[in-house]
């Protein structure tokens, strides 16, 4: 036995970046195996094994940068078959090098003697040129299929762009174009067979000054011309194929395994910060394209991909005809709903929820009302049961301080507050609106009352301004009499939790010797398992309970 050393090939020049590592020290692998996969701006490519063997060491790991000559692997092969991948590569250029310099190739000797233009002829347009695009190396001289053709004639292009994908019976690939400009013709389409050579499309480009310089040389001096540009122009490599993993019916990139996409949109999506998982696709077999991309991104900002029809990386609802059925009524959504649906969408998408339910007894609170109401008449307020819950809630707060508490943005910190503000969540005739009642801790349960009122009102006649839903740590959503024996209310981030309150029931409750009937509210707790988790809800809850049955306990 032997050993082998493994090294990165030649990549068309610079650095790349390690996506994945496909083996694992011990493996033992046949030729052409994959290795590594890498990834640029412009292409990703699996890199196979020069020999089959078992892998005895492993030199890169995933999100390591590379380049040309860089160790892979250290592979154990059979005696005699061991031989450097890298050094057999220098050596042939070095052969190839030598080939040049003692005999000038055929391809050399026919721009000695004839114009560079006949090789890339020049349109009518100053500056510009025209190409042919061909198959580049995908990795064998075998045939492939071509399954989409990304271009037609007349398209403008950027570099990047797909131009075809192709597939074999192990991979399929994109094939990039080398230049921005507009397509003049395809020579290609689906269904037909191609391989390394096959012409592709012709395209129009805009050349680089230097370029042209170049050929204005040749015109007058082709041989004084052909040593200028050996010095001065350096050829551009080949775009690398985009080789992917995949069933032969249903293509993907090798990077972001379950998504089809091209190197471009790639780039793209990680100059926008995207997660390509989250696009839908409306190319041929899913593909993303970047009209999706950016029609994401737009959605973001406008806040339609956070409403109530659609969500990360699930597909949306289809549009339907309801007419077909019978007569319909299409009214305009309010702005003020949209945004409701747009909030409750997005902090239902990126808090996980969990929710408690109990029943208060709070038969002792209800007589405590009920014996106030000639001193509710002389305040000229209604002393409802949500100045007690405000009440019960701010302390609770106060003595739980993980609710009275956000998450940084990026989850690695928690802001404890040092104010107790708490949200009352108001239906209007528009929609559903939070506004909120600042230091609920110092305020009486009469001003309570008055405020809460008030801000009711306010939110009904849409008088709120912005600075009234601002600032809350803590919310009630109180169905009050309308009904229900529960509900999971969405918690209203930045906030980490909500209480939700149904409507209260006389029910037989056991008190050690009989049953008698009490007065129990229904009440339920969401909270964001991130920052709080199961035994700080049920202390939380307990104690608001407490407080809520005996509010006695509301002045200690």
């Amino acid at each position: 036995m032997a050993k082998e050393t493994v090294k990165i090939p030649d990549l068309g020049g610079g650095e790349v970046d390690v996506i994945e590592v496909c083996v694992k020290v011990g493996d033992v692998i046949a030729k052409e195996d994959s290795l590594v996969v890498v990834e640029s701006d412009k292409a990703s490519m699996e890199i196979p094994s020069p020999q089959a063997g078992k892998v005895l060491s492993i030199s890169i790991k995933d999100g390591s940068t590379v380049s040309e000559g860089d160790v892979i692997l250290e592979l154990e092969v059979e005696a005699g078959a061991a031989v450097d991948s890298t050094e057999a590569q220098s050596a042939e250029k070095a052969e190839a090098r030598e080939t040049s310099e003692l005999e000038p190739s055929e391809s050399e000797a026919a721009a000695k003697a004839e114009p560079v233009s006949a090789k890339n002829e020049k349109s009518a347009s100053a500056g510009l040129k025209r190409e042919t695009i061909e198959v580049p190396d995908i990795g064998g001289d075998g045939q492939v299929e071509v399954i989409e053709v990304c271009i037609t004639e007349g398209d403008e292009i950027s570099e990047g762009d797909s131009l075809v994908v192709l597939e074999s019976d192990k991979a399929s690939m994109e094939i990039p174009s080398p230049h921005s400009g507009k397509i003049l013709s395809v020579a290609i389409k689906v269904g037909d067979s191609a391989k390394q050579g096959s012409i592709i499309a012709e395209i129009e480009y805009q050349s680089s000054a230097e370029q042209l310089e170049v050929e204005k040389t040749v015109a007058v001096a082709p041989e004084k011309a052909a040593q200028t540009a050996e010095k001065s122009v350096i050829p551009a490599a080949s775009p690398a194929p985009v080789l992917s993993k995949s069933e032969p019916t249903a293509p993907t990139v090798v990077s972001h395994a379950d998504v089809y996409a091209g190197p471009a949109v790639r780039k793209l999506a990680r100059e926008f910060g995207l997660e390509l998982e989250q696009v839908t696709g409306t190319g041929p077999r899913g593909r993303i394209l970047k009209e999706d991309l950016q029609k994401f991104v737009k959605d973001l900002a406008t806040g339609k991909s956070a409403g109530a029809a659609s969500g990360a990386g699930i597909p949306a609802i289809p549009d339907i005809d309801y007419s077909q059925f019978g007569e319909i009524d299409v009214q305009a959504t309010s702005k003020l709903a949209k945004l409701t649906a747009a909030n409750m969408h997005r902090s239902w998408l990126n808090l996980p929820h969990v929710t408690q339910f109990d029943d208060v007894d709070i038969s002792d609170l209800e007589d405590f009302r009920a014996s106030v109401k000639k001193e509710s008449e002389q305040h000229g307020v209604k002393l409802t049961p949500l100045p007690f819950l405000l009440k019960a809630a701010a302390l609770a707060l106060r003595t739980y301080p993980k609710f009275n508490a956000s998450l940084s943005a990026d989850g690695e910190t928690m802001i404890f507050k040092k104010y107790i503000n708490i949200g009352i969540a108001v239906d209007t005739p528009a929609g559903l609106v939070v506004p909120v009642i600042r230091d609920v801790d110092k305020k009486s349960l009469w001003e309570l009352a008055a405020e809460s009122a008030e801000l009711a009102q306010k939110a009904k006649q849409r008088k709120l301004k912005p600075a009234d839903m601002q600032g809350g740590c803590f919310t009630i959503s109180s169905l009050g009499s309308i009904g229900g024996t529960g509900f999971t209310p969405i918690i209203n981030a930045p906030e980490v939790a909500i209480m939700g309150v149904s409507k209260l029931a006389v029910k037989p409750h056991w008190n050690g010797s009989e049953f008698v009937p009490r007065k129990m509210l229904p009440v339920s707790l969401s909270y964001d398992h991130r920052a709080i988790n199961g035994v700080d809800a049920g202390q939380f809850f307990t104690y608001m309970g407490e407080l809520l049955a005996d509010i006695r306990r509301l002045l200690l």
